[in-house]
């Protein structure tokens, strides 16, 4: 116990002595920190587009055009039950994890529905998507304010809207899915 004692004591006195130049170290770390997390913070609001490595690709991303209409069946039928924040926020997860599944280095762990909302290699209709169910699903979660039929209607739309834009080489009949 004797060494131990002697090894901290000994980190204890360096510590100590240099706590003049440390202090200001820390605080600069801090700071910096402090800097990005409002940075991200606000980002979003800014009106800046984020650009996704790859985003110059010429051609536009959509989600499997099955895959699209099990989901918008499921949700449709948690709908049909009332239970219209769960079906909104069902297309709202289902569709980052279609995005992380084509394009994972477009989806960051930490990325959100509004930030996915501004990368460029989507296309605009897809961005448009994001924003309308982002938004319903924030109203929902963290206003505590349920959705009704129309929030899940507008959130419905945009979602088939930018999925299945194109069924073979045509525009989607809006009320056909």
């Amino acid at each position: 116990m004797r060494w131990l004692s002697e090894q901290v004591g000994d980190l204890g006195g360096y510590f100590g002595s240099s706590w003049g130049w440390f202090k200001w170290v820390l605080l600069a770390i801090m700071i910096a920190g402090i800097i990005i997390l409002i940075y991200r913070l606000i980002e979003p609001y800014l009106g800046w587009k984020r650009t996704a490595p790859g985003a110059d690709a010429a051609e536009e991303w959509r989600p499997d055009q099955q895959a699209s209409i099990a989901l918008l069946k499921e949700a449709d039928r948690l709908a049909a039950e009332g239970r219209f924040d769960e079906a909104t926020h069902l297309l709202l997860q289902r569709s980052v994890s279609q995005i992380a599944a084509a394009r994972p280095d477009w989806v960051e762990p930490s990325s959100t529905a509004r930030e996915l909302s501004t990368l460029s290699g989507l296309p605009e209709t897809a961005r448009r998507a994001f924003s309308v169910i982002a938004e319903r699903v924030e109203r929902s979660i963290f206003a505590l304010r349920s959705l009704n039929q129309g929030d899940w209607e507008e959130a419905r739309h945009a979602y088939a809207e930018f999925a299945l834009e194109r069924i073979a080489g045509r525009q989607l009949d809006r009320g056909a899915v």
